[in-house]
């Protein structure tokens, strides 16, 4: 038997899938601002002289990269609870995607870091600049510079990720679109337009931060 497509019912709750993707945009965007911080954090941490500070850093980018994000989620919503930490579901699932995404920028930030010439810091002192004045005026904003392409795609995949949090019953877009799906009994018509709604913010993400990398880019 043929399937006839009708949208007509994806159309009349297609508010509900808007409202569902600027709540995923909000959480993604919150989650990669936390995950800044840890992950320049960690990065600091991964390229400092002292063992104290190096060690917990890898453990924690160790642990965290190799843990599925679904699991943390679940474990930041049902068992921190347990331990004496209630959050709300949404503060829980924002906390997961910064503490997953600061362990994959740490590298990026390490990697970036790494990329600054070190005569650059070496010139900072020649002039009379602090090191924190050098950290803050001079390295930093290079290696942000470096890193955007990465972390550009890092907060791409942290978006899609956000889908995830259908699982602690979220109303962003993949909860709104369940929802559709149950109520309309329209499985494909609801899904295409999911999709389409996806592909459609992530390639508008994307040429975004291609347009953020050549007003950024050093002239040549």
């Amino acid at each position: 038997m043929g399937n006839t497509l009708n949208f007509a019912a994806v159309w009349r709750s297609f508010d509900l899938l808007l409202e569902g993707l600027a709540l995923s945009l909000g959480l993604a965007f919150a989650g990669i601002l936390i995950g800044c911080v840890i992950g320049l954090i960690v990065a600091f941490s991964l390229t400092a002289k002292a063992q104290l500070w190096r060690r917990p850093a890898r453990l924690y980018v160790t642990i965290i990269r190799n843990t599925p994000i679904l699991v943390l989620i679940l474990f930041a919503y049902f068992a921190l609870p347990e331990l004496g930490l209630a959050l709300s579901k949404t503060n829980s699932f924002i906390l997961t995607l910064a503490i997953y995404s600061g362990a994959y920028l740490a590298e990026v930030f390490r990697a970036g870091l790494a990329a600054v010439p070190t005569g650059l810091h070496e010139a900072g002192l020649a002039i009379g600049l602090r090191e924190g004045q050098i950290r803050n005026s001079v390295i930093l904003p290079l290696m942000l510079r470096n890193v955007l392409p990465s972390l550009g795609s890092t907060f791409i995949s942290l978006f899609k990720d956000t889908s995830l949090a259908a699982a602690i019953a979220i109303p962003e877009l993949t909860f709104e679109a369940r929802k559709i799906n149950v109520e309309s009994f329209r499985v494909v018509e609801t899904w295409i337009v999911t999709c389409l709604l996806y592909v459609a913010t992530c390639a508008a993400l994307a040429a975004l931060i291609r347009y953020a990398e050549r007003r950024l880019a050093i002239p040549r």
